[in-house]
């Protein structure tokens, strides 16, 4: 029961709820106020100063090169047309992947390349919520469909130099925006590998091949689960395809695959 004092103000315990609310509303507008001065809010591409935080500018938004439909149903890559059904593309028909499907939220060029540059060589994280929301848009589809989120892993001495794993931190950012629960120790790297840039298909796929493992006592994780693998950037699908063999091996229902960007004339990994 609520009582009024001569006022008219409420009493009881609601009015004290609604008096820690308030000051809870407060300190977070206070608190917001204080890190923005310490840190004031810049574009993540130019770093230009804007009104709010992990976003870009109108100029940098421009150069920014999205992937919108029309586009192949298995790969992900733009097409040129829309029949209003399902597409696949001649790549996929040419060399299907191992995993059942895949979607990026831009392409690999311009700006998104700089940005990942930055995230993956720089260590550079300040766009990272910017990059979660776009992989939860361009991969709508593919969270619904999946049981469980997994990170293509870095091999150990890579992770030791770095000191971070970019595609743990996607994954980490769909997870917090979506929901969805996430496997970060499901997956390993069994050995190291040669860096993928300027290898060819073949070449990729030789290079991952065997180079994935789901970790011991790690097999409940994934087995009769939709997987969805996140990377950083596809370029020929040799590595998504190399740790999703890995995964169904291990019982997966199926694997599906969300990049920042895809990469080359071949669109289908890093």
């Amino acid at each position: 029961m609520e009582f009024q004092d001569t006022t008219g103000a409420p009493q009881g315990p609601a009015a004290s709820d609604q008096r820690q609310h308030a000051g809870l509303a407060l300190l977070r507008r206070f608190t917001k106020t204080v890190a923005d001065v310490i840190l004031p809010p810049s574009c993540v591409g130019c770093q230009s100063r804007l009104a709010g935080h992990d976003t870009l500018c109108p100029a940098c938004w421009r150069q920014i090169d999205f992937i919108r439909a029309p586009l192949c149903d298995t790969l992900g890559i733009p097409l040129p047309y829309d029949t209003g059904a399902p597409l696949i593309s001649a790549a996929a028909v040419a060399h299907p992947p191992d995993f059942g499907r895949a979607r990026a939220a831009g392409l690999y060029s311009g700006l998104l390349r700089d940005m990942i540059h930055d995230l993956k060589y720089r260590d550079t994280h300040h766009g990272r919520r910017l990059f979660g929301r776009w992989l939860a848009e361009a991969g709508r589809e593919l969270i619904a469909d999946c049981d469980v989120i997994v990170a293509i892993p870095l091999a150990r001495r890579r992770m030791l130099i770095r000191r971070f794993n970019q595609s743990q931190i996607l994954a980490h950012e769909v997870a917090r925006l979506t929901g969805k629960p996430s496997a970060p120790l499901a997956l390993v790297r069994t050995r190291a590998t040669r860096s993928q840039v300027g290898l060819s298909r073949g070449e990729r796929e030789r290079n991952v091949s065997g180079a994935f493992a789901v970790r011991p006592g790690q097999t409940a994780q994934i087995a009769g689960k939709a997987i969805l693998l996140i990377d950083d950037v596809i370029t020929t699908g040799a590595t998504a395809s190399a740790a999703a063999r890995v995964l169904k091996r291990a019982g997966a229902a199926r694997v599906d695959v969300l990049a920042l960007a895809i990469a080359g004339d071949t669109p289908v990994s890093s």
